[in-house]
């Protein structure tokens, strides 16, 4: 907060540029009450000094003077007053203590990151095309989508789901299943090679490590799943393993020459997605899936740790995309596509055939103090003292979205589809084909009519 009480202009720029939940009005009451707030604690402080002295004083006359005379001592009486009066007075400061507080953190939560000066303003349309990598697959026959590719394999199904797991959820089977845990496989093991920690999350987390996280668990509508809070209160299925692997390091310090952490974690991932209208079908926006994770934990002696570890991500996820031979580009994302925790962000879009567009497949952040701070994740410096860190995260492989990219652009005119050669030695094969055994029939209810 003494950061933003001392640019506060440039902190309501950036408001307006990131159009988030708060605007530069919002910032001028949140260090409002912030001022209020520290000057109530000084305050504080000092009768708490003061209650202090006037107890140690108490004390040695008590000890020192005759029992006998010691209330009529005007010293002693005066100082039992002063005492009464201090703790009357602390009593109300403590009652505005809290409430400034409350005041106070609750929309203070929601203020984002500083934004690097090379971020471009604006929408998502604002992206700058940082790199394109590949080539379009050509294909001389009419290109299906994933799902009609996965539905005719038998190796992925989303319909008449409705009764068993809801809307926009699905099944991979055989073939489906197997490049699911190819990919899983694959992307983790090239990380560990890396120097990167495997690490298993719990999937429930207390709503403060999604605020310290820069989500809001509890916004309407929330893009955060909660569980049932008379049976278990507060509780929330994570969206990312990244709020897991930020919880870990929470109220922890790391040492120095241990930095940078890397930490790789493959974990289901649950979304709300509660904007109907978008994708309805299909695999893109699924309120459950597998994805693999990297989280870094870097120190900021320079301030330019973040920012190398960051450009390390993105050159991971360039490879990992490449070898499986999907054609992308990378965006640098502009201002409103930043969220609460981003200082800098690259998302990576892959060409989807069947789609006939681009869509994103990843993304990574430079969060730099902004979780830390809030999460209480520290290092020891060079001189033994605790400085909050730096984190920086980014999605390795979001399963669902890769098996989009991979179907559609390596599909073949007979209907099968062609594994990537890096995946081939998990699979075991390099085709896709038709199962040997027939697809399920279905026998429920809702038959079509027979004409």
């Amino acid at each position: 907060m003494a950061a933003l009480n001392a640019r506060p202009e440039q902190a309501e720029r950036e408001l307006e540029t990131r159009k988030g939940p708060l605007g530069p009005r919002d910032l001028r009451e949140i260090l409002s009450t912030w001022k209020r707030l520290v000057n109530v604690q000084e305050e504080i402080g000092k009768l708490e000094t003061e209650k202090e002295e006037v107890s140690i004083q108490v004390k040695y006359l008590v000890e020192t003077q005759d029992q006998s005379t010691l209330q009529a001592l005007p010293d002693y009486q005066m100082l039992r007053n002063r005492g009464r009066e201090i703790r009357h007075q602390l009593n109300s400061l403590y009652q505005k203590e809290l409430e400034l507080d409350e005041k106070y953190y609750l929309k203070a939560l929601k203020l984002p990151n500083w934004t690097h000066p090379d971020v471009p303003v604006g929408d998502e349309s604002q992206a700058r095309v940082v790199e394109v990598v590949g080539e379009k697959p050509a294909f001389d026959f009419k290109v299906k989508g994933h799902l009609e590719i996965g539905e005719d394999l038998d190796i992925v199904r989303q319909r008449r789901l409705s009764h068993i797991s809801g809307h926009r959820s699905y099944y991979l089977r055989g073939a489906g299943a197997m490049l699911q845990h190819a990919l899983v496989q694959f992307t983790v093991s090239k990380l560990v090679k890396q120097g990167f920690i495997p690490m298993a999350v719990p999937d429930l987390l207390r709503g403060a490590v999604f605020e310290g996280c820069g989500m809001q668990p509890n916004a309407v509508p929330s893009p955060v799943y909660n569980i049932d809070p008379s049976r278990f209160e507060d509780l929330c299925l994570a969206g990312t393993s990244e709020v897991g692997i930020a919880g870990y390091f929470m109220d922890h310090a790391v040492n120095l020459e241990d930095m940078p952490v890397r930490t790789v974690c493959s974990s289901t991932c649950y979304r709300t997605e509660t904007d109907t209208g978008k994708e309805p079908w299909g695999l893109y926006r699924v309120h459950q899936f597998t994805k693999v994770e990297m989280f870094g934990v870097t120190a900021a002696e320079s301030g330019e740790e973040s920012t190398a570890l960051l450009e390390e991500f993105l050159a991971l996820q360039k490879e990992i995309f490449s070898e499986l031979g999907l054609h992308y580009k990378v965006l640098d994302m502009p201002t409103q596509e930043l969220g609460l925790p981003a200082y800098r962000k690259y998302d990576i879009e892959a060409w989807m055939p069947g789609r006939g567009k681009y869509g994103e497949i990843s993304s990574t952040s430079n969060c730099t103090d902004y979780q830390s701070r809030r999460l209480n994740i520290m290092y020891y410096d060079r001189t033994g003292q605790l400085r909050y860190a730096h984190t920086v995260n980014g999605t390795a492989c979001a399963i669902p979205r890769v098996l989009i990219a991979l179907l559609e652009s390596n599909q073949l005119q007979d209907g099968s589809v062609r594994v990537p050669a890096i995946l081939q030695p998990f699979l075991g094969v390099e085709t896709i084909v038709k199962p040997s055994y027939a697809p399920l029939k279905y026998i429920g209810p809702n038959q079509p009519k027979r004409r």
